[in-house]
């Protein structure tokens, strides 16, 4: 592996300047106004069979996009009897929420923790949106590329800021406490959500993020779901290129960033060959809250790997964000 990008002393500085849509905050608003017009409280069912002794587990089901229900696991320390910060943790892209023992790592620290499934990447939860079969290559960068209102990501970020309204209202939560984390496409929809629902969040977490400057990353990544965007592109007249940029530009973490306020410790690999440490960066300058960047100078898209959580760990700490010692 080597550079993928710019130089380390370049990218320090690195700052494109991406206008976002002139509609885009009247976007979201009447997105979420939509959702959360089908409202309906969470459900909970404990998980008897997990073999865990040291946490407790629940199935959750909440509605997201459309009303529809999203899966999660909450699991929280067995014992707590004071109200949790919460660890929301967004996935990573193609995966779903898997197996409660994947996610043993915050509670072990003392968070409550709530692993949202992706709809349509995991086998929890469906993508039946509008435009769900759109779909010129596999994967799921192009599903409803043509409208922003049919897009997949509309839908998925949706249920994202959705499972935060709805953490709010679980048991042994403590709502002020609320931290978003992720990485790769987690730590996407965490700076989209960040900045969809800043006066909820305490705390973000984008660990090498990806869905930032997607005209960069379509442009010089060179493995991932960016390629995707590619092969769109390569199969269609030039005339979609403007047209395909215009409906991902309402998805663009670098617009989010701007309007988030909650405290931020990126992350980026100066070697990663999947989300540009460009793009990261660009996120990263246009964060309007307080901010914080760990660099993995040899680190492609896993980072730091199992590094990083003593990191994350450690910075949430310094935050004040930390569960009371037990």
């Amino acid at each position: 592996m080597t550079l993928t990008d710019l130089p380390y002393s370049e990218l320090v500085d690195y700052r494109a300047e991406i206008a976002p849509p002139a509609d885009f905050d009247a976007f979201w608003e009447e997105t979420l106004a939509q959702a959360r017009a089908r409202d309906a409280e969470p459900e909970l069912t404990l998980v008897r069979d997990t073999f865990l002794t040291t946490v407790d587990v629940f199935d959750v089901r909440f509605p997201g996009w459309n009303g529809e229900p999203v899966a999660a696991w909450l699991v929280l320390p067995v014992g707590a009897d004071e109200p949790l910060p919460v660890i929301v943790k967004f996935l990573g892209y193609s995966g779903g929420r898997g197996l409660p023992t994947e996610h043993l790592l915050p509670p072990s620290a003392g968070y409550a923790h709530l692993v949202v499934d992706s709809r349509g990447q995991g086998h929890t939860t469906p993508d039946h949106g509008e435009g769900s079969g759109t779909q010129w290559v596999e994967g799921f960068m192009t599903r409803g590329i043509e409208d922003p209102h049919h897009h997949y990501y509309r839908r998925l970020m949706t249920d994202c800021v959705r499972a935060v309204d709805a953490v709010e209202r679980l048991p042994q939560i403590d709502p002020s406490r609320i931290i978003l984390a992720g990485s790769s496409q987690g730590g996407g929809l965490t700076l989209a959500v960040a900045g969809l629902a800043p006066d909820k969040i305490a705390a973000a977490l984008p660990d090498v993020p990806f869905l930032c400057h997607y005209r960069r990353g379509t442009d010089i990544s060179s493995e991932g779901p960016y390629l995707e965007i590619v092969k769109y592109l390569r199969s269609h007249s030039r005339q979609m290129v403007e047209r395909t940029f215009a409906t991902l530009n309402y998805f663009d973490g670098v617009h989010f960033a701007s309007r988030a306020g909650a405290p931020a410790l990126f992350s980026v690999g100066i070697m990663d060959p999947i989300c540009p440490p460009s793009t990261v960066y660009t996120a990263y300058h246009h964060y309007a809250g307080p901010r914080e960047m760990t660099v993995w100078e040899f680190g492609d898209h896993g980072g730091g790997y199992s590094s990083a959580h003593v990191v994350q760990l450690s910075w949430l700490y310094k935050q004040g964000l930390a569960p009371a010692p037990r």
